[in-house]
């Protein structure tokens, strides 16, 4: 089996877990979906995965003209990759012949083959022509509609384009590196873009530590907070540890909290890649203990303001989770807050674009605790439009920010104070 027909099946396997089970493909490489595929035929597999979800509506819009019936998850996910492939310019005679015999392996469904061959056949033909035509795919009713009651129909749009889009890399250089050789594109808060397609590992500057991956929305908690030589900082939910190097670059003395092992793995690899210091610990964010200069909270949450990286998200997901998430976040704001020194600050964040869980829980936590404040640290942010600036006082971002320069993630973050009485 040749290494493009491998990657194909497996992204097939990837779809069917996705679509089939509810599964992100993140939970699919950590289970080891993509272990046994050469670095090259792994990236092409996401690639095909992420392209196909990312285009879902028009790949099935472009099939269901030629489907009398319904036919088998596993074949439909081959005929909508092999219908992405085809009508982004992939070579037919390649396409065809490669879905077929891949459908013909398969023990239940090897009789469906001359179903695959014909499809794909019609597809080849008139799919491209048609595929121009589409609509920017939309998101599932049930994200898509809290959305656009948060942002309007034409923020929605807007978003959505961004999506399909999907994401450069952003890099966040550490203090004094030279970024240069990487032809990368300065932002303008501070953070390193590459717009093309990059082996991360084998980037200058990688090995020496010179920077870590980390997308411009994501960098701009810590910028924030604003760590200083010798504060005691809390990063809770810190994995996999780009908001703790920042602030480790800062000087601070900062204690990195995560309960994922694997995660916190990668964390502590990233130090040392990067060569600095942080006090790592697996365990509760709930649990933890201690007064701190500063307390950095990137809560669990929906994470659909990465939606343009991760596409897999609003088909594997309901919002059926979201209700326990926001009661999460509430709890896990109170607690942070009793672990902040007497004059210190909390930087709450999460990388959502539902209000509930960010402008709604600073506006109730801001009720609920007399001695908290809104700080105004985010107007001194390089890059930051003004008009991004809430009432309450939080950053709000959406993808569709920066169209021109490639968008960016969906975050929410604010700075709270807390008196000295």
């Amino acid at each position: 089996m040749s290494n493009a027909t491998q990657a194909r099946r497996r992204a097939i396997h990837l779809l069917d877990e996705v679509l089939g089970e509810g599964k992100l493909l993140s939970e699919c490489y950590a289970a080891g979906a993509l272990d046994k595929l050469p670095a090259e035929e792994r990236a092409r597999t996401q690639r095909l995965a992420t392209d196909t979800l990312r285009n879902l509506e028009r790949a099935d819009r472009i099939l269901q003209k030629h489907l009398k019936k319904a036919t088998p998850l596993t074949v439909h996910n081959a005929l909508r990759i092999g219908t992405v492939e085809l009508c982004q310019g992939g070579a037919a005679h390649g396409v065809v012949n490669e879905m077929v015999d891949i459908v013909s392996r398969h023990r239940r469904h090897g009789k469906l083959k001359g179903l695959v061959n014909a499809v794909l056949r019609k597809v080849a033909d008139h799919g491209p022509a048609e595929w121009a035509k589409l609509r920017v795919p939309r998101l599932p009713k049930w994200l898509r509609s809290p959305l656009s009651q948060a942002w309007g129909a034409p923020a929605m749009l807007q978003i959505e384009a961004a999506h399909l889009a999907g994401a450069p890399l952003d890099l966040s250089p550490k203090p004094g590196a030279d970024l240069a050789a990487l032809e990368a594109v300065l932002l303008p808060t501070g953070s390193y873009r590459i717009h093309n397609s990059v082996q991360v590992s084998g980037l200058p500057g990688f090995a020496t530590g010179d920077w870590w991956v980390q997308d411009a929305a994501a960098a701009l908690p810590a910028q924030i907070l604003a760590a200083k030589p010798g504060e005691s900082v809390l990063d809770l939910c810190a994995a996999p540890g780009g908001k703790t190097m920042q602030i480790a670059a800062a000087g601070a003395n900062v204690t990195a909290v995560d309960q994922s092992v694997g995660r916190m793995a990668r964390l502590s690899e990233n130090l040392e890649r990067t060569g600095l210091e942080a006090t790592v610990v697996v365990g509760d964010a709930l649990e933890q203990t201690g007064q701190y200069d500063a307390v950095l909270l990137d809560a669990p949450c929906s994470a659909t303001g990465t939606i343009r990286r991760h596409p897999d998200l609003p088909h594997a997901k309901d919002g059926s989770g979201f209700g326990a998430l926001i009661e999460l976040q509430a709890q896990m704001l109170a607690h942070a807050w009793s672990l902040v020194k007497p004059g210190g600050r909390l930087i709450y964040c999460t990388c959502s674009l539902l209000p509930d869980e960010g402008e709604c829980q600073v506006e109730d936590a801001l009720e609920m605790f007399p001695d908290m404040s809104v700080g105004d640290r985010i107007r001194d942010i390089a890059g930051i439009d003004p008009n991004w600036i809430t009432e309450e006082g939080g950053l709000r971002l959406r993808p569709d920010y920066w169209a021109d320069l490639g968008g960016m993630d969906g975050f929410y973050m604010a700075e709270l104070r807390k008196s000295t009485v």
